[in-house]
């Protein structure tokens, strides 16, 4: 079975964005509490309710088998010959495009990749009448690319903790900084932040305080 982690300031609230988000009811969810909500005082302190939701076997086919037929679709719009390769069983669900020659569908930095994401999902949902997570690779780029950025995050950490110099990377989608934000997130002797506007903000390492 798929499962899903939904967080909500209740149990009940959270069960209810998964009641909207998967299209079913309640009675048909496996729900697990992972975390009860605890209001905070003031607004400090606070903790999100988690829970875990189940979907059954049916449901996570017909997601798998909507969103293979969508991106095969489009493929055959846009004149590409390609393979579509689902992973199913996983949340947010993977689909894999494969190939040759398929640069056009990565595009700068992998921006007409996440265009096409976006239109997948968009088609997903209008069919499903529910917006569930997917993800979509071409080729293994994203993949490559997610390893790439956590090992050079690494990097870089090791030398603003060396020299205690921050460092300014190039700039990145909200994805790409996301993952490098993640990735130095535990990290002991440096913190990060985004800097600049649009296309053109960054994530900046630099050295912890004190």
């Amino acid at each position: 079975m798929e499962e899903l982690e939904i967080r909500g300031k209740t149990v009940e609230e959270a069960v209810e964005k998964a009641e909207k988000q998967v299209g079913l009811a309640r009675d048909q969810l496996e729900v697990e509490v992972v975390r009860e909500g605890k209001a905070g005082i003031l607004g400090i302190g606070g903790e999100e309710a988690i829970i875990r939701v189940k979907l059954p076997p049916e449901r996570g086919k017909d997601v798998a088998d909507t969103a293979r037929e969508v991106v095969e679709k489009l493929l055959e719009l846009m004149g590409v010959k390609a393979g579509v390769e689902v992973s199913a069983g996983q949340v947010p669900l993977l689909l894999n495009v494969t190939g040759d020659d398929l640069g056009a569908l990565i595009g700068r930095r992998g921006q007409a990749m996440t265009s096409l994401e976006y239109i997948v999902r968009l088609m997903v949902a209008r069919k499903l009448d529910s917006w569930l997570p997917l993800s979509l690779d071409v080729g293994g780029y994203k993949k490559h690319r997610e390893e790439a950025l956590k090992q050079l995050a690494l990097r870089l950490a090791e030398q603003v903790e060396s020299s205690r110099r921050a460092i300014t990377l190039e700039p990145m989608s909200a994805n790409e900084r996301r993952l490098i934000h993640l990735a130095l997130a535990d990290h002991p002797s440096v913190t990060t932040s985004s800097i600049g506007e649009g296309e053109d903000r960054k994530v900046v390492i630099l050295p912890k305080q004190g």
